[in-house]
C-alpha cells in the first residue's frame, strides 16, 4: 500500500491546521499512521477470507442480492516487506564492523574454527552467528606474584606460605618469593590452548620452574651470590615450560624479590652470613697486602739483579784493565828492570802511607823524647781539624816542644819540618 493512501480510520488533515499540506503532520498522527498500516498488514496475514463474506450462504450476498466489491490488491505490502528486510541485512551486515587498538590482535571464528589474526585497524567479519572475534591485547604486562600477594588498595604484602617455602639441594627449608612479568606473543595458542585464568597458569609454571631450580642448588649459593643466576634459570626454564604447552605467553622478566631461611632459624643464619662476610673482607685484606707486597719484593729482586750484574760487568772491566796494565808493566820492566823497580816500590809506598797516620818529629834542636802520647795526639788533631774545618791541627806539649800534625802523600816529604 503507498505511503499517501488514505486507509479506513485514518483521520482527515485540516486545511490551514498543523498536518494540513500548509504544515508537517503531528507526531500523533504519524505514529498512528504506522500503526494502521501494520495492523492491516498482519490482519491480512492471519484472516481466512470470511470477513469479506457477510451472507451466511457463501454467495456473498447479504440478502438483499447486492454483492460487495473487493478492493484490489496492492504492491505496497510487498514493498514494505522488502524494506525492511534490506534494512534489517543491512544491520546485520554493519554489526561485522570492529575495530583493532593498537597493541591488540583479532582472532577471527567462523563456527568456533580460526581463520585469520587481524592487525590494528577497521575490520570486518561475518556476523553472528557466522562468525565472531575475540579481541587480545597483545602488549599490556602483566605481573604474577610467587609466594606472596600485593593488595592493590594498601599495597601491603602479604605471604604465602604454601608458596613460598622450598627444599634446597642440601636439605635445607628456604623461604623464596618472585615476580614474573609477561605479556602474549601468540594470541591464537592462548585462545585455543589455555581455559583456565592466564594468571594461575603463569603463577603454577614459575612455581614448578622455581621448585627445580631450587631443588639443585645449595641454600648458601641461593642466598648469596646466586640471586641473579637463578633469576635468570627460571625464566628461561619457565619459558619452556609455557612453550611446551603452547600457551602463547612470552616471559619478559623474572625477579628474586626474596629470599631468607624460615623466621625460626633466621637468626642463625645471619650470623652464619655474618661470618661469610668477615671471611671476605679478611680476604680482600689479605689479597691487597699481596698485591702490596709482591710488587715491591719484585722491584727490590729485580734492582739486586741489575746492581749485581752492575758489579759483575765493573768486576771483569777491572779485572781486565789490571791485567792489561800488569802486561804495560811488564813491557816496560823487560825494558828497563831497574827503573821499574824503584817506580814500583815508591808507588806502593804511596798507597800504604796515603791511608795511615803519619807524625813526623824533628829531633835534632830538642831534647829526646822518652814518651809520647800517640793516642791523644791523634784524638786532639781529629777534634781540633773537625772545628777549623780542615785537615790540620796544632797542640801544645808541656813536656816538650810543639808538633804538627800533617799527612804526607808521597814518601819525599821528609824535607817538610814542624818548628818546636
Amino acid at each position: 500500500m503507498p505511503w499517501d493512501d488514505s486507509g479506513p480510520g485514518r483521520k482527515d488533515r485540516k486545511p490551514g491546521g498543523s498536518g494540513g499540506p500548509s504544515g508537517p503532520p503531528e507526531l500523533d498522527e504519524i505514529v498512528g499512521d504506522i500503526r494502521d498500516k501494520f495492523s492491516r498488514i498482519f490482519s491480512g496475514f492471519g484472516g481466512n477470507g470470511k470477513s469479506a463474506r457477510p451472507g451466511s450462504d457463501g454467495s456473498g450476498s447479504d440478502g438483499s442480492g447486492v454483492r460487495p466489491v473487493k478492493p484490489k490488491k496492492s504492491g505496497g505490502r510487498r514493498v514494505f516487506l522488502l524494506i525492511v528486510a534490506i534494512v534489517a541485512v543491512g544491520i546485520w551486515f554493519s554489526s561485522g564492523l570492529y575495530v583493532v587498538q593498537q597493541g591488540e590482535r583479532g582472532v577471527e571464528l567462523r563456527f568456533g574454527e580460526h581463520t585469520a589474526t587481524t592487525q590494528a585497524g577497521l575490520r570486518w567479519h561475518f556476523p553472528v552467528p557466522i562468525e565472531e572475534v575475540v579481541v587480545i591485547d597483545v602488549q599490556k604486562v602483566n605481573t604474577v606474584e610467587v609466594g606472596y600477594r600485593v593488595n592493590d588498595r594498601n599495597r601491603s604484602i602479604t605471604p604465602v606460605t604454601r608458596e613460598a617455602l622450598m627444599l634446597t639441594a642440601d636439605e635445607n627449608i628456604i623461604d623464596i618469593q618472585f615476580a614474573v612479568q609477561y605479556d602474549i606473543k601468540d594470541p591464537t595458542d592462548l585462545l585455543f590452548n589455555v581455559s583456565d585464568p592466564l594468571h594461575l597458569v603463569v603463577r603454577q609454571a614459575t612455581e614448578s620452574a622455581v621448585r627445580e631450580i631450587v631443588g639443585s642448588s645449595s641454600m648458601d649459593f641461593v642466598i648469596t651470590e646466586g640471586r641473579a643466576e637463578i633469576a635468570q634459570e627460571t625464566k628461561v626454564l619457565l619459558q619452556q615450560i609455557l612453550d611446551r604447552y603452547k600457551t602463547g605467553v612470552n616471559i619478559r622478566a623474572v625477579e628474586m624479590q626474596n629470599a631468607q631461611p624460615p623466621a625460626e632459624v633466621k637468626a642463625a643464619f645471619d650470623d652464619a652470613v655474618k661470618a661469610r662476610e668477615d671471611e671476605e673482607r679478611l680476604k680482600n685484606e689479605a689479597e691487597a697486602y699481596f698485591n702490596d707486597v709482591i710488587p715491591r719484593a719484585r722491584g727490590e729482586a729485580a734492582r739486586l739483579l741489575l746492581e749485581a750484574q752492575g758489579y759483575k760487568a765493573s768486576i771483569i772491566a777491572r779485572a781486565e784493565g789490571e791485567a792489561s796494565r800488569f802486561e804495560q808493566i811488564l813491557d816496560e820492566y823487560e825494558k828497563a828492570p831497574q827503573v821499574t823497580r824503584d817506580r814500583l816500590y815508591l808507588e806502593s809506598l804511596e798507597e800504604v802511607l796515603t791511608n795511615s797516620t803519619k807524625l813526623i818529629i824533628d829531633q835534632e834542636n830538642g831534647n829526646n823524647i822518652i814518651y809520647l802520647p800517640l793516642d791523644q795526639i791523634i784524638q786532639r788533631r781529629d777534634e781540633a781539624g773537625a772545628a777549623a774545618g780542615n785537615g790540620f791541627g796544632s797542640f801544645n806539649n808541656s813536656s816538650g816542644p810543639v808538633s804538627d800534625v800533617t799527612r804526607s802523600n808521597r814518601s819525599t816529604d821528609r824535607g817538610s819540618r814542624v818548628q818546636g
